[in-house]
């Protein structure tokens, strides 16, 4: 049994995230020792265990939203993080979430490309000052996940984020 770090709810044995506040348990894992290459270093405690991923959990689960699509697959497709839930979690958000983006896009041009000429270049007017806020609200969610998963939390957009927890196995 332990406790979260954040919130302070109590974790049940072998539970990797809060249920109260969605923030990674913590506990590391260590493995015992493997076989020591020479009797002097089973003596002095030198043995060889096995490295652990180069890159942390919350860095790694940040960097899958760098790119987006591409950085999603590289860590869904990377041995030692494509076995960690949370960064798993992050990966599939991130795929997702650009790739829902991008529709939004190709959907909100097509739109705009029918309208403006119907309104006589009315809808252009009306059409510059929305462009801008949805690229500072893409921009500003992108960010927010990023920070989310950098201070090591499972922050689920709306519907983006229970396809992604749905393929990471995580339960939120």
């Amino acid at each position: 049994m332990g406790f979260c770090r954040s919130c302070g709810k109590e974790l049940a044995e072998g539970q990797r995230f809060c249920a109260g506040c969605g923030t990674a348990a913590g506990t590391k894992l260590v493995s015992a020792p493997m076989a020591a290459s020479s009797p002097a270093a089973a003596m002095d405690g030198t043995a060889a265990v096995p490295a652990a991923s180069p890159i942390e959990p919350n860095v790694a689960g940040a960097l899958a939203y760098i790119a987006g699509l591409i950085t999603g697959i590289i860590f869904l497709a990377i041995d030692p993080y494509k076995t960690n839930s949370f960064i798993r979690f992050h990966a599939y958000q991130s795929i997702v979430f650009n790739v829902a983006w991008v529709a939004f896009w190709i959907v909100w041009t097509v739109i705009s490309a029918i309208l403006t000429p119907l309104t006589g270049g009315i809808f252009a007017v009306i059409d510059l000052p929305l462009i801008l806020l949805f690229t500072l609200a893409g921009f500003g969610c992108w960010l927010f996940l990023m920070y989310q998963a950098y201070q090591q939390k499972l922050y689920r957009l709306p519907i983006v984020g229970r396809f992604a927890a749905q393929r990471a196995g995580v339960s939120l």
